[in-house]
């Protein structure tokens, strides 16, 4: 399956993006870095620049159809940045309106809200989102990782990096079952 992993151009926390794109692979999975520009990202390990990564597609020159998920690594700044980019918030709308899964992790879920995709469906994130997420008409829990079934496709969201291991592990079972 090839799944995109969409971006700002700045702002990825590097371990969210690194770990989840190695889980991908490892599976037998196709990971794509798409972005809001064309050359590369750079990535952060919080609040300190990290490493660059190539964006292989530009959100406005890609369509969900072409992808059967989607990750959204988080970091601080660049799901802000994503959640104002409106061919950025339409990718993740797409990929939901047509039921697609969606994996989202740390403050990744701006982004769910802003696209308006949250609204009756269970989630978690970073702590500071919860009343964002609650705004939206979704219900914040403070879990590991969650998977909501509730509306088109499925919302995978995990909280923070010292979840990724139960983030991957779920993210990677729903777009298993996707692909059946």
């Amino acid at each position: 399956m090839r799944i995109a992993f969409l971006t700002a151009r700045e702002g990825v926390e590097q371990v969210e993006l690194t770990r989840t794109w190695r889980a991908a692979t490892d599976a037998g999975h196709e990971p794509v870095l798409v972005s809001t520009q064309p050359g590369e990202i750079q990535a952060f390990d919080h609040l300190d620049k990290a490493d660059r990564f190539p964006v292989d597609e530009v959100v406005g020159d890609t369509s969900a159809d072409a992808f059967g998920g989607l990750v959204l690594p988080g970091g601080v700044a660049g799901p802000d940045f994503l959640r104002m980019d409106d061919k950025a918030v339409a990718f993740v709308r797409d990929f939901c309106a047509q039921g697609r899964p969606v994996a989202a992790i740390c403050h990744a879920p701006w982004t769910l809200v802003e696209a308006d995709v949250v609204r009756g469906r269970v989630l978690t994130s970073w702590p500071s989102l919860r009343t964002d997420i609650r705004n939206a008409g979704g219900t914040w829990v403070d879990e590991q990782v969650t998977v909501c079934d509730r509306g088109p496709g499925k919302l995978i969201t995990s909280r923070r990096p010292r979840d990724l291991k139960a983030f991957c592990e779920a993210f990677l079972a729903e777009f298993a079952a996707a692909e059946r």
